[in-house]
């Protein structure tokens, strides 16, 4: 029986990030996210700074491409921009130790949380998931992956990000409560992780509203940059 009659509908497009500097791409299995993970953020958004950062996910099919004109989104009123350093691994495990977690590491991209703030607040109002603000079509715009190999683990570097030429984001790596180290090995206790898998790993102040036709650029020093538009 040939593939294309084993499915009963076709097979999903497998999401994938490009790799810098050659033709390849990495598949993308899961995408977890970082809440809460850099303290001038947790100020600004009003949060408890005493308590750890936790974990949410996106659909790896949520990935948006650099370049790419995302359009804005139904349901909301308040629209926010959150650049992030992404993680991709490229091995996983259950209840992985700090020590160790680096070894699972393919490479390193920017990226973007969108945000739909006004229904992720009322969700945390109401004490409901975040799926609503959080999870929606194209809110996840990732950049090329530089692998491990090639540009080490940063921990360090500045991440910034800007609307329209106006700079609104700008911090640094090592302003991370959690490093990407600590965030793997977390995150292994409450899940498996696996190859594919990409974690964003939290945003620094500044996050900020979006308007159809804004054009954002963002990087990370040592990583690369992203850039995409609102339709």
């Amino acid at each position: 029986m040939s593939s294309s009659a084993s499915t009963v509908i076709p097979a999903p497009v497998q999401p994938a990030l490009p790799v810098a500097g050659t033709s390849q791409s990495f598949p993308v299995r899961r995408i977890w996210c970082v809440g809460r993970n850099y303290l001038e953020h947790i100020r600004e958004m009003g949060n408890d700074e005493r308590q750890p950062p936790f974990f949410f996910a996106k659909h790896a099919d949520m990935i948006v491409q650099d370049g790419a004109t995302i359009p804005y989104p139904s349901l909301t009123k308040d629209f926010q921009h959150e650049v992030e350093l992404v993680v991709a691994l490229k091995s996983g495990g259950a209840n992985i130790a700090t020590d160790k977690a680096l070894d699972h590491v393919y490479g390193y991209a920017v990226g973007i949380d969108l945000t739909r703030r006004d229904l992720q607040m009322a969700s945390r109002k109401k004490e409901q998931p975040w799926e609503i603000g959080k999870s929606f079509d194209a809110s996840a715009p990732c950049g090329a992956l530089h692998p491990a190999s090639a540009i080490g683990h940063p921990a360090k570097g500045r991440i910034w990000l800007s609307v329209n030429g106006t700079q609104k984001q700008n911090g640094d790596l090592s302003e991370m409560i959690w490093n990407v180290a600590e965030i793997i090995a977390k995150l292994s206790q409450q899940v498996a992780l696996g190859a594919g898998d990409i974690i964003m790993t939290g945003t620094p102040a500044g996050v900020g509203p979006l308007q159809s036709g804004d054009k954002i650029e963002c990087g990370i020093d040592g990583i690369g940059t992203l850039k995409v538009a609102i339709g």
